[in-house]
């Protein structure tokens, strides 16, 4: 009997390794497998990249003569190896990190293994490392996959009507997710202008669970319209849209809007949208239509932004050209290519976006404990499935406004480096206007800093929100009405006016 007993215990004790070492297999196989797709998912642009940096240098090497283009070469080798040591450098943060928090654990299970020791074997361990692995590989990418029925506004489910379109945009009219709230028919309506390259969905981000910026509105039986761009890839209209067409575009909604409603529009703009809204304020095509504007993350003077600043003041002369992020499509238009832009910002901010550094920050953001199973909350799956599905071409035209945006600074007397209609656009039209405007920005926004965004207030008043986080909160943390600074509330020490509140103040005043 006591053989039997010795037998057995061996025998455990066998399986204990076996399934150890095939734990640590899996594992194994499991890491390079999640870091190989991460790793994909960064130089699959940088491939493309390479593609439009031979047709563009082709030309240019003809141009130019051989001393120059050697220089500049040299210059960009070292502005590449400067990238890859800060990669290089936050990757190895990162690993330090990551080894901080296993060793420790693992070290003891080792120990427990070899002398028999109370508490987890390695068998336990490693069962953990490979259920983290599984986690980052499959259950991760699943996860985000299944959030997509949730993401975004679905305008082809019919829930919110069309009511106008131009050959370059739609507008759409968002209606309540909550059945006790009717919309104020004489209400003052809001017209919504999403980011271009970032796309529309992000300001519907999970509209069942409450975190949507444009139901914010709606949900407070606001009149709430958002201008929707058409598929860019077959709508040449849209390929070759210039500032001025987006201005005629925006009238026409905000004509429909108040013909609809009776009462001027408050024009809203997000990121880009914003940037984009104020021109067409400024260059007089709204005037009548618009006395109310509010942006969000908006890049007003680009050339104050320190990240993107720093990142261009480096990258030699010859290469801050938009030609090396242009695609031919196949009926000869041309656009900016929108992955290539959200692959730049990923270079400009390459300590946090790294491909070891993203994956091994989400392998300890998924790391099982306490024996609780991996679970992916919808913020996390929605906010990834926006990073890696809603990226769009834009117009070169649009495009070109903001790359002067971000090159030549706004003028002392409050010119903008761009021109609409072969008119100046001058921060002045606005207060002479008597145009009310708020300005909300991230305290933590490493894509539109805070100086960027308040720009403005060095040539004329506005009202400013300060809302914690970064680029996308306003979108989605603070677009819950239950959040600290729900967006329909006032917050914060300074007592700010969410851009919902700002908008039911005006309603208001004009009740008043």
């Amino acid at each position: 009997m006591s053989d039997t007993c010795i037998d057995a215990d061996v025998v455990d004790k066998m399986m204990s390794h076996v399934n150890a070492a095939a734990n640590h297999l899996t594992a194994m196989q499991n890491y390079f497998t999640g870091y190989a797709r991460y790793l994909n998912e960064f130089m699959i642009p940088f491939l493309i990249s390479t593609h439009y940096f031979r047709q563009v240098e082709q030309e240019k090497l003809l141009m130019s003569s051989p001393f120059e283009a050697f220089q500049a070469y040299m210059d960009l080798l070292s502005f590449n190896l400067d990238i890859s040591n800060k990669g290089l450098s936050a990757g190895m943060e990162m690993m330090n990190a990551y080894l901080k928090q296993e060793m420790p654990e693992a070290v003891t299970a080792l120990v427990n293994t070899i002398f028999g020791l109370d508490g987890n074997p390695m068998e336990k361990y490693t069962e953990r490392h490979a259920r983290m692995l599984r986690a980052v590989t499959e259950i991760y990418p699943e996860a985000i996959r299944n959030i997509a029925s949730e993401y975004g506004f679905h305008f082809e489910r019919g829930t919110h009507p069309l009511i106008a379109e131009t050959d370059r945009f739609m507008l759409y009219q968002i209606l309540p997710t909550d059945p006790s709230v009717s919309m104020r028919e004489d209400g003052k309506p809001v017209l919504i202008l999403p980011p271009f390259v970032l796309g529309a969905n992000i300001l519907a981000f999970l509209p069942g669970e409450n975190k949507s910026y444009t139901h914010c509105f709606a949900n407070q039986g606001i009149p709430t319209y958002i201008r929707i761009m058409k598929d860019i890839q077959t709508t040449p209209a849209l390929q070759v849209m210039t500032g001025e067409d987006d201005a005629e575009d925006t009238r026409r909604f905000c004509e429909r809007i108040m013909a609809r409603h009776g009462k001027p529009v408050t024009l809203n703009g997000y990121c880009q949208g914003g940037f984009s809204g104020v021109c067409d304020i400024l260059s007089g095509r709204l005037e009548g239509l618009v006395d109310a504007l509010i942006t969000c993350v908006s890049p007003m003077d680009g050339t104050r932004s320190h990240g993107l600043k720093n990142f261009l003041a480096e990258l030699p002369t010859r290469f801050n050209d938009l030609a090396y992020g242009t695609k031919t499509l196949p009926n000869g238009n041309k656009v900016a290519d929108g992955n290539l832009m959200g692959w730049v910002y990923k270079l400009k901010s390459i300590e946090s976006e790294a491909p070891v550094v993203a994956f091994l920050r989400d392998l300890m953001m998924l790391s099982p404990r306490n024996g609780r199973p991996v679970r992916v909350s919808k913020t996390a799956a929605a906010l990834n499935y926006w990073l890696q599905n809603e990226r769009s071409d834009l117009p070169l035209a649009v495009t070109a406004m903001s790359f002067a945006s971000y090159n030549t600074p706004i003028t002392a007397d409050g010119t903008l480096p761009v021109k609409l209609f072969g008119r100046p656009l001058n921060f002045g039209y606005i207060r002479e206007k008597k145009i009310k405007w708020l300005i909300c920005y991230g305290e933590r926004d490493d894509l539109v800093e805070k100086e960027t965004a308040l720009a403005p207030l060095d040539y004329i008043d506005a009202e400013v929100s300060a809302f914690p986080k970064g680029h996308v909160a306003i979108a989605t943390s603070w677009s819950d009405p239950k959040s600290a600074c729900a967006l329909h509330t006032r917050f914060g020490e300074k007592n700010y006016r969410g851009p919902v509140r700002f908008h039911l103040d005006l309603e208001l005043s004009d009740l008043a």
